[in-house]
């Protein structure tokens, strides 16, 4: 009889066990990582682990990706820019009201659509951002330019004036990483102060990421 009544205890016990495991709370979600922009010159690179001067102050270690990419940044002429391009612009409001550029990058088209929108940007205090397609272009008295741009259904005039750096992209390799050569990196910080990154603009010819 005792035997019983101990196996029936078991028997319970074990039907039991699956409630109590499905009755435990979910593990929280691990901590999503920020993105940042790290702009500085390069202090050394071992492998995927990059050093960096910050412009700021200080230094950077950033872990990266193992199919990083990193971006040669190449001039343009003011008058490359043409309707249909996908541009960035980072702008500050000058005091007629309007957005003035202090750079301009031309997308390659495998960019198109990249961060499309409007924001503000930290290259400088009350700077923006916007990504978006020109529609219209013209020139000033000056030789500058306004792009007329639309990003998701709203649309900017940005003036762009004759010496404003207009740059694109082309493909870079890990040689660019060079000390002392400037970068712009794109990358992603955790709770622990950690940074890693896939995303990588850098100094070519002595042509400078401008953002």
């Amino acid at each position: 009889m005792r035997k019983n009544v101990l196996l029936i205890a078991a028997l319970m016990a074990v039907l039991a066990l699956p409630a109590c495991v499905q009755q435990q709370p979910a593990p929280p979600p691990a901590p999503s990582p920020t993105p940042i922009i790290i702009r500085g010159t390069v202090d050394g690179l071992n492998g995927q682990s990059l050093v960096v001067n910050m412009r700021g102050g200080g230094k950077a270690t950033i872990a990266l990706a193992s199919n990083y990419v990193v971006r040669a940044v190449v001039r343009r002429p003011l008058g490359s820019i043409k309707p249909g391009d996908y541009v960035a612009s980072t702008s500050v409001k000058g005091a007629d009201g309007k957005l003035h550029a202090v750079e301009v990058h031309i997308f390659p088209e495998a960019s198109r659509g990249v961060g499309e929108g409007q924001r503000p940007a930290d290259l400088m205090p009350n700077s923006l951002m916007t990504n978006a397609t020109v529609g219209k272009v013209t020139k000033t008295a000056n030789g500058g330019r306004v792009l007329t741009v639309t990003y998701k259904g709203q649309s900017s005039d940005v003036i762009v004036g004759p010496k404003v750096p207009v740059v694109t992209y082309v493909p870079g390799d890990a040689s660019l990483l060079k000390r002392g050569k400037y970068v712009v990196i794109f990358a992603q910080k955790y709770p622990d102060g950690s940074l890693t990154s896939r995303l990588l603009n850098a100094e070519k010819n002595g042509v400078k990421p401008p953002m």
